[in-house]
């Protein structure tokens, strides 16, 4: 067994707890001093009812706490009904798969197709490579125009 002493108000308080405890107890006592210290300049003659209305403090606020906890949902029911969301998804997913033509299946054309003589596209290509190559050249000398300017 330990010892703690608490400090509420002008008193100490020798407290035995279990070994392992103390800063439990410690936490605990001090939450009854905040309470204490509520009291400021309206604190009772006598110490047991400042100790009475500090406990009365944290009765109030553990009430409040349990009263919200009873109000809030249950998870079980927010699990049904996210559950009920996704089947309902799902549902409208599947009609409008359904709804909408299939895509087509065939294959893409060879890019030679689309310029139709393969001979003729690679000429194509070869005369494209050469303006690429001479708007290159152009960018590069009007850069350096511009540059001196």
């Amino acid at each position: 067994m330990s010892t703690v002493t608490l400090t509420i108000g002008p008193k100490n308080y020798p407290v035995a707890c279990a070994d392992g405890e103390e800063a439990q107890v410690q936490a605990l006592g001090a939450m009854i001093a905040e309470k204490y210290a509520m009291l400021g300049a309206s604190r009772a003659p006598l110490e047991a009812q400042n100790l009475l209305f500090a406990a009365l403090f944290l009765a109030d606020e553990l009430a409040e706490a349990r009263k919200n906890a009873s109000a809030a949902p249950d998870p079980a029911d927010e699990v049904a009904a996210l559950r009920a969301e996704i089947a309902r998804i799902e549902a409208e997913l599947a009609a409008a798969r359904a709804a909408s033509p299939p895509l087509p299946s065939a294959p893409p054309a060879p890019q030679s197709s689309l310029f139709g003589d393969p001979e003729k596209a690679a000429a194509l290509a070869e005369r494209l490579e050469a303006l690429a190559t001479q708007a290159e050249a152009s960018a590069a000398a009007l850069e350096a125009l511009g540059a001196n300017a």
